[in-house]
C-alpha cells in the first residue's frame, strides 16, 4: 500500500442548524450545535485514513485548549501527526458553519495557526515528502507553502493530488506539477477562466488539463464526477442520499479516493467508493463525525447494488 502524506488545515467546526439563513442585521433561533473537528487538510487526512489508507497529517495547531483537543482528537482517531507544527502566536483555527434544513451550508473560517504553516517549516520535514507515495493539499494553508510542497514532491517523483478549495487562480508553473487536480465547478472555472455554461465541462477540463495536469476530476455534487486525463475519460454518477449536512462532502470524497488509489485500486473503482463515502456523509451531521469508514462504504456500495 503507498503512504499518504497530507498536508493542511485544522479548524474547530462550531455549527449551528438552521431551518433558513440570517439575512443582514437579523437575528435568529438556532435549532441545534455542534462542537467538532473539522479544516479541510484535517478532513481529508481522517477520511484517508478512515478508508483504509496509511496516513501521516502535517497541519499547524496554536498552543490552546482546542489546539490540545486537536492533537489528543487525531491521536484517538490513530491519524499520526507527530510532524505538525505548534504555534504560540497564533489560535488554532475556528470555522463557524450554519447549516439550514436542505442541508446547504455557509462558513466563515477564521485561519489563525493555519496561516503560519510556511514554506520554512516543510523544508525541515522534507524527509516526510520523500517518504510518501502520495501528497494531498488544499488551499486553507498559505499558497506559496503549497507550490513549495508541490515542487519538493515532484522533485522527488511523488503523486501530488491538489484540491483546489476554497477556490483560487494557479499559475501554470504549480500546475504542472499536479498529478491529480480535484475541483468542483466553481473551483475549475475559477483556475480555468472559462465558463462551464458556455463552453461545456469536458473543455473546461481540456484546458486544465492543457496547463499541465495529468488528471482532472470534476466533481458535479448531487450529479456525480468526471474524470478526464490522455488515457480515459470517466464518469460516475452519485447516489441518492438525503442530504442532511453537505460539509465535509468534497473533503470525504478526496480523501477516500486518495485511499483508493493508494491501494492500487483502478480509476473506476476509487471514483465508485469516493462517490458512495460522500453520499453517506451528507446524512450526517459534522465535517467529520459524518465521514464512513471503509467497511461502511463497502457495505453500503453491496446492498445498493443488491
Amino acid at each position: 500500500m503507498d503512504k499518504i502524506l497530507v498536508i493542511g488545515s485544522t479548524n474547530t467546526d462550531l455549527v449551528a442548524t438552521v431551518k433558513c439563513f440570517p439575512k443582514a442585521g437579523e437575528t435568529i433561533t438556532g435549532k441545534s450545535f455542534l462542537q467538532t473537528m473539522g479544516g479541510k487538510g484535517a478532513n481529508q487526512a481522517l477520511a484517508a485514513h478512515k478508508s483504509g489508507g496509511d496516513v501521516k497529517f502535517i497541519t499547524c495547531l496554536g498552543r490552546d485548549a482546542n489546539g490540545q483537543n486537536a492533537l489528543s482528537y487525531y491521536n484517538d482517531q490513530g491519524v499520526d501527526v507527530s510532524l505538525s507544527l505548534i504555534v504560540d502566536d497564533a489560535p488554532t483555527g475556528t470555522a463557524i458553519i450554519l447549516v439550514d434544513e436542505n442541508g446547504e451550508n455557509c462558513i466563515v473560517i477564521t485561519p489563525g495557526a493555519n496561516k503560519m504553516l510556511t514554506s520554512d517549516y516543510l523544508f525541515k520535514v522534507e524527509k516526510a515528502i520523500i517518504e510518501s507515495d502520495i501528497v494531498v493539499l488544499q488551499m486553507e494553508i498559505p499558497y506559496d507553502t503549497v507550490n513549495t510542497v508541490c515542487e519538493l514532491a515532484h522533485k522527488h517523483n511523488k503523486r501530488v493530488m491538489l484540491n483546489v478549495a476554497p477556490a483560487c487562480h494557479c499559475s501554470e508553473n504549480l500546475m504542472k506539477k499536479i498529478d491529480i487536480l480535484l475541483v468542483n465547478e466553481t473551483e475549475a472555472e475559477t483556475i480555468s477562466g472559462e465558463k462551464i455554461e458556455i463552453s461545456g465541462k469536458e473543455a473546461v477540463i481540456d484546458k486544465l488539463l492543457a496547463m499541465g495536469v495529468k488528471s482532472v476530476v470534476l466533481t458535479l455534487g448531487e450529479k456525480g464526477c468526471l474524470l478526464k486525463n490522455k488515457e480515459q475519460v470517466l464518469y460516475i454518477p452519485a447516489f441518492k442520499a438525503e442530504a442532511l449536512d453537505t460539509t465535509s462532502a468534497g473533503d470525504t470524497f478526496c480523501g477516500a479516493l486518495a485511499a483508493q488509489l493508494s491501494k492500487g485500486h483502478d480509476w473506476k473503482d476509487a471514483l465508485t467508493f469516493a462517490t458512495a463515502a460522500s453520499a453517506i456523509c451528507v446524512t450526517r451531521m459534522g465535517a467529520q463525525p459524518s465521514i464512513p469508514s471503509e467497511k461502511e462504504v463497502i457495505e453500503f456500495l453491496s446492498n445498493y447494488h443488491h
